[in-house]
């Protein structure tokens, strides 16, 4: 990553903010685009405390030509954009029969026209090149709608159609962008008490919990050794089998436990900012309110990236047991 390029959106809090900070360390310069000043701040002071260059510039994904001229201010202060993560998102929490239609709209604009509109600046820069990675942070969401979430659900499951076709085209063209997807578990960022929620109780991450910097670390390793998807945590593999081979009772299980298992104890907050519209106002850092139950390694990611020397390893285990077996017959 040294002298690398790194354009990341959604950059001044959680996933964002902690992808910068492990992009920096590897003497990245870092693009940080987002809508609140002091998040960016603050995450620019500490990509060059990691030993990285940062430029940041405030922009609503949402907005295509806000995205254009951010990438655009990017490639001139900082030189050609080698990768491009698309991670801004919002997010609506609430029954579909609960969540007004421009709530829906506008969760569909950020989350998924704002990986289009990222995109669409990337590879207006990757393409003449012939090189560049794209990467798509995806979510366990993008295959599994669970209840509360449909606005999030529908525009993650869009954003794989999107990839897909993408995809395809890009192959077509023998184009050498890549294009991949690092898709996430539940991760403990400032986003459950930054998201519209017209439920009575606070928001709490559903399974297993992970903090940010374990899908910073995907993210960077995917920019280095790309791939097509990349799944961070068992439990999100486990869901995207489960939905392929029994949807109909994962349906009934989430009946019974998608709600309760998504609200904690305590009462929500009456009229607490949110960050449908605008930014929350100050720096919401990159950790949530969850770090006693999240997990700051993923077994299944390692096992990921090291499936070839898995196998080999397998394999060889294989061939002394067989080894062994015939010796003991002789």
């Amino acid at each position: 990553m040294n002298d690398q390029v790194i354009a990341i959106t959604g950059g001044s809090a959680g996933v964002g903010r902690a992808t910068a900070h492990a992009f920096a360390a590897r003497g990245a310069r870092v693009g940080l685009i987002a809508r609140g000043a002091e998040g960016l701040e603050a995450a620019r002071r500490e990509v060059e405390a990691r030993g990285g260059e940062a430029f940041v510039i405030r922009a609503d994904v949402a907005d295509a030509a806000a995205v254009e001229r951010a990438a655009s201010a990017i490639e001139e202060a900082l030189g050609p954009i080698d990768v491009w993560v698309n991670n801004a998102m919002a997010s609506v929490i609430g029954p579909v029969k609960e969540i007004p239609a421009d709530e829906f709209r506008r969760v569909t604009e950020v989350t998924y026209l704002g990986v289009v509109h990222g995109t669409l600046a990337a590879l207006k820069r990757m393409l003449p090149r012939d090189r560049g990675v794209i990467i798509q942070v995806g979510s366990t969401l993008a295959y599994r709608g669970i209840p509360l979430q449909a606005p999030y659900c529908a525009a993650k499951h869009a954003i794989q159609g999107f990839n897909d076709s993408l995809r395809s085209e890009l192959l077509h063209d023998r184009s050498g962008v890549r294009l991949c997807v690092v898709n996430l578990p539940a991760l403990n960022t400032p986003q459950f008490r930054w998201a519209r929620n017209h439920m009575p109780r606070k928001l709490q991450p559903f399974g297993t919990v992970f903090e940010p910097e374990v899908a910073a670390e995907a993210i960077v390793w995917v920019a280095a050794h790309p791939r097509r998807e990349v799944n961070v945590g068992w439990g999100t593999t486990q869901a995207i089998l489960a939905n392929s081979f029994a949807p109909e009772l994962l349906d009934r299980y989430l009946a019974r436990n998608g709600y309760d298992e998504q609200l904690g104890d305590e009462p929500e907050d009456p009229g607490r900012p949110d960050n449908l519209m605008q930014p929350v106002p100050g720096d919401g850092g990159t950790h949530g309110v969850f770090t006693n139950r999240a997990k700051s390694h993923s077994p299944a990611f390692w096992s990921n990236t090291h499936r070839t020397w898995i196998a080999v390893a397998l394999g060889a285990f294989a061939l002394v047991g067989i080894f062994s077996m015939t010796r003991g017959r002789s």
